[in-house]
């Protein structure tokens, strides 16, 4: 117990009061990302991908030299699923692994590369996202679109305006949302991104409450 003038506080024999603890209390975590990134080398690439997935839900920044270092895995699912982690961590030091994955054999992880930049990305990307407007893959097009358009970097109007006459309707749609993004961009104003065709809602609202015209006085019984 410690006596503080006339009162008496008693702390519990049972608690650790220390600084250590929330360290300790961190150890088994940090623990279980050493073991997930040890797991990115396993020979079985769904445990492999598995292991990606569950690094991504954790969030921990640690993860994402391993991770950075999976995209070049042998199996496609495996790189797309470390670029899922990459983006959900959102470290923008993997910004620039990411854009190396546009080039990637497969379209899947082209497509997915796409998105991830425009979560993890920075107007550096941008001209990664415009050389694959053209990609041959549809999916490819119709993501790095969006991700442009997400970006928001004024860079991409050209080829955006050139993806309003794609082959694709998909592209077409993205190609309006994401110039319509960009033209209405505005650094003073966060407002919401177009996703999916819903509009931005700009909200206006008054610092400062108006006086009452009419104030009426207020009496009070005092008993």
């Amino acid at each position: 117990a410690i006596f503080l003038g006339v009162g008496v506080v008693f702390l519990h024999p049972s608690l650790d009061w220390s600084a250590g603890t929330a360290t300790a209390r961190q150890e088994p975590r940090e623990a279980a990302v050493d073991g997930l990134v040890s797991v990115l080398k396993d020979t079985d690439a769904g445990v492999r991908k598995q292991a990606a997935h569950a690094l991504g839900q954790l969030g921990n920044a640690k993860a994402v030299p391993a991770l950075i270092e999976t995209l070049k895995d042998s199996d496609a699912d495996v790189r797309r699923g470390a670029m899922q982690a990459l983006a959900e961590i959102g470290d923008e030091r993997a910004a620039a692994a990411i854009a190396g994955a546009l080039k990637d054999t497969d379209p899947r992880v082209r497509a997915r590369a796409a998105g991830a930049l425009a979560e993890v990305g920075n107007t550096g990307v941008v001209d990664a996202l415009i050389g694959v407007v053209r990609d041959a893959n549809v999916d490819v097009r119709r993501s790095a679109v969006r991700a442009l358009g997400e970006i928001g970097d004024a860079r991409a109007l050209p080829a955006l305006t050139a993806a309003l006459k794609d082959e694709d309707a998909g592209v077409r749609r993205q190609a309006i949302l994401a110039i319509a993004e960009i033209s209405d961009g505005d650094d003073n104003n966060q407002a919401w991104r177009i996703r999916g065709g819903f509009p931005r809602v700009n909200v206006h609202v008054n610092p400062r409450p108006r006086p009452n015209p009419n104030p009426r006085p207020v009496i009070a019984e005092v008993r």
